[in-house]
């Protein structure tokens, strides 16, 4: 059920994000970032809680589709600093709108207090497995 549930969610999402030029994918990536501070690609996988491989390819398209810049890491030259772009920037509130939205049709069914429980029992798996 709980993989059921999470590929209706990516539909919906993707579906939701596609008019900004984004996907549920790279929304880690992108709420990481929206506190306008830079990170560098080891930090951002530690967030993501994703392989070193695949936010090397998912950085690679946000780039390329103009999402996020790269700036040299002014304390490692081997490095890069990763922000997001103005233009990405600037889709913040409708974005952060349009995955409100999918959230809340997600909860339509729920009670208050059913939505809370189920966020705090999806933390609690989460913690249980990522350990």
């Amino acid at each position: 059920m709980v993989n059921w549930a999470a590929r209706l969610f990516a539909r919906e999402m993707d579906d939701a994000l596609r008019p900004f030029g984004l996907m549920s994918g790279q929304l880690p990536v992108f709420f990481a970032l929206a506190d306008g501070q830079p990170r560098s690609q080891s930090a951002l996988v530690r967030l993501a809680a994703v392989e070193q491989s695949t936010m090397a390819k998912t950085l690679s398209r946000m780039e390329r589709d103009g999402l996020i810049e790269r700036t040299p890491d002014p304390n490692d030259r081997r490095s890069a600093l990763i922000s997001l772009s103005s233009a990405a920037s600037e889709k913040l509130p409708d974005i952060a709108a349009a995955v409100a939205t999918i959230n809340a049709r997600s909860h339509v069914c729920l009670s208050g207090d059913e939505s809370r429980l189920l966020l705090q029992l999806l933390h609690q798996v989460v913690n249980g497995l990522a350990t």
